[in-house]
């Protein structure tokens, strides 16, 4: 098994496959295996359940939750996370008791990765309330940091009730896992910054391109400094579309990602494109590989070897 990075300018992480294809468990967990065998630093799930789009078949991804907590089975040292948990699948004191006991299972290893969800075909078709999302996010946001974090809560809100709610037992650490935002929204940075440990973007947001985040990067400082929180403190974290040798374009649940065309190259061009990553204030990428594989996983490793040179 590889050590952990020591020269790595950033953490390198991978999503798994989500609509790509059907891949079974077995193929899930040989790719989880290889991924930190060749040194990836971390793990992460897209928390979706159904998509419908404009001529193409209905497709859904595997249930998150119970995919991470086998994924914590068959690994031992990456760390693990949704990409990211969509606050309205779940009441918030449940979801913050599949967090702490992912906690135990993984040995301390989850990213509790959060966001308020943005598509309404799954809402639909599960049965979730798709209306005043953001309003519903802040109040779930509050019962799960405060259990993670505390403990306990006693909380009656509009849309949930955690009524004098202890979270027993609490998992190996004693402040929960760090909690990361994936949101670009004014209002969402204004309820999670003051809170949250890191900022997650995806990759269409700024096209792919590690030369477009300034802008964006300056956008979340502006909001740290909006709510008294030294911009230094909060972890910045992107997703990355990379296309590896077989690469056929991307089958993916959002059609608006199709946008932002994948990164491409020579070992040491990937390598370089994530050092611009990091000399922009990226600490932690989430890739997206094409072709989603064990295969992929494999053809990348040279580039973590070139990275950990230095």
């Amino acid at each position: 098994m590889a050590e952990p990075a020591r020269r790595r300018p950033l953490k390198v992480g991978i999503q798994l496959p989500e609509v790509e294809y059907v891949a079974p468990w077995r193929t899930l967990a040989a790719m989880a295996r290889k991924a930190e065998a060749v040194g990836f630093d971390s793990l992460w799930v897209g928390d979706h359940l159904l998509y419908r789009n404009p001529n193409d078949v209905p497709k859904g991804p595997w249930e998150a939750w119970t995919l991470m907590t086998a994924l914590a089975g068959v690994t031992e040292r990456v760390e693990i996370g949704p990409l990211v948990a969509c606050t309205s699948f779940h009441n918030p004191a449940m979801l913050a008791k599949k967090a702490a006991t992912l906690e135990e299972v993984s040995g301390g290893r989850l990213i509790l990765g959060l966001g308020a969800g943005w598509n309404e075909t799954e809402y639909r078709a599960y049965g979730f309330p798709y209306d005043n999302r953001v309003s519903r996010f802040e109040e779930a946001f509050t019962i799960i940091r405060t259990l993670l974090r505390e403990g306990e809560i006693d909380f009656h809100g509009r849309y949930y009730e955690a009524a004098d709610c202890l979270l027993l037992p609490r998992g190996p650490r004693a402040e929960g896992p760090p909690l990361m935002i994936g949101s670009e929204g004014p209002r969402m940075l204004r309820i999670s910054l003051p809170h949250v440990q890191s900022w997650n973007a995806w990759y269409a947001w700024f096209g792919n391109r590690p030369e477009n985040l300034p802008p964006l990067l300056a956008k979340i400082d502006a909001a740290c400094a909006e709510v008294g929180r030294d911009p230094a403190t909060l972890e910045k974290t992107c997703a990355v579309f990379i296309a590896m040798s077989g690469a056929q374009g991307r089958i993916m649940g959002d059609p608006t990602d199709m946008g932002s065309p994948p990164i491409a190259g020579t070992t040491e061009e990937l390598a370089e494109t994530l050092r611009a990553y990091a000399r922009a204030g990226i600490a932690h990428v989430q890739l997206i590989l094409d072709p989603n594989t064990e295969a992929a996983i494999e053809e990348f490793a040279p580039v973590l070897e070139l990275l950990d040179r230095g």
